[in-house]
C-alpha cells in the first residue's frame, strides 16, 4: 500500500491535536487507541493534557497501519505490536528531509546557541583545515543537531516554568 512516509517534526512534546494530524484520525479515536493498547501511554502535564513523545506518534501511527491498512482486529494489532516492540526496540523513524547537496558543516547554522553567549570554536584545528575536514559523517550530524533542537525545546520549558 504504497502511502507516502509520515515526516515526524523533531520535537519532545506534541499536543494531541498535532498527533491527530500527523497521524490521522481523530482525537476520541487516540484516547480510545490508548485504553485498548498499553504500549500507547502519554504522559499528563500539570493541567493535565496529554503529552505525546516521538515514541507514542510512531506507535500510534503504527497502530493506524495495522487496524486501518491491513485489516487487523483490536486484539490482533494489540498482539502484533507486541510482538513488535520485543523484536525490535525502534519502530522505524522517517526522517524530516533528504540531505542537501551542500554538506551540512559548510551550510551556517540559524538556530540559536544553547547558551546566552555564543561558544568559540577550540584551537585544536587551524581555521583554514575546517573547510576541509569532515569532523562527523551525515547521521552523527543529523543526530546531534537533533539533540540540540530537544535541548532548545527543554531550555524554552524551563524558563516558561520559571514564570508561572
Amino acid at each position: 500500500m504504497g502511502q507516502p512516509a509520515i515526516v515526524i517534526p523533531e520535537k519532545i512534546y506534541f499536543k494531541i491535536g498535532e498527533v491527530c494530524d500527523l497521524v490521522g484520525v481523530q482525537a476520541h479515536v487516540l484516547r480510545y487507541w490508548e485504553t485498548e493498547f498499553p504500549m500507547l501511554s502519554p504522559q499528563k502535564n500539570r493541567s493535565g493534557q496529554r503529552s505525546y513523545r516521538r515514541r507514542d506518534v510512531e506507535i500510534s501511527i503504527r497502530i493506524k497501519q495495522l487496524l486501518y491498512d491491513e485489516m487487523f482486529t483490536i486484539a490482533g494489532a494489540k498482539k502484533k505490536l507486541q510482538t513488535e516492540l520485543r523484536e525490535t526496540s525502534k519502530l522505524k523513524i522517517v526522517h524530516p528531509e533528504p540531505p542537501s547537496e551542500k554538506p551540512d558543516y559548510l551550510r551556517p547554522v540559524e538556530s540559536p546557541g544553547l547558551f546566552e553567549n555564543e561558544l568559540e570554536l577550540s584551537d585544536s584545528v587551524a581555521p583554514d583545515e575546517t573547510a576541509n575536514v569532515n569532523f562527523l559523517d551525515h547521521d552523527k550530524r543529523e543526530a546531534l543537531k537533533a539533540l540540540a533542537h530537544q535541548l532548545l525545546e527543554l531550555r524554552e520549558l524551563l524558563r516558561s516554568g520559571r514564570r508561572e
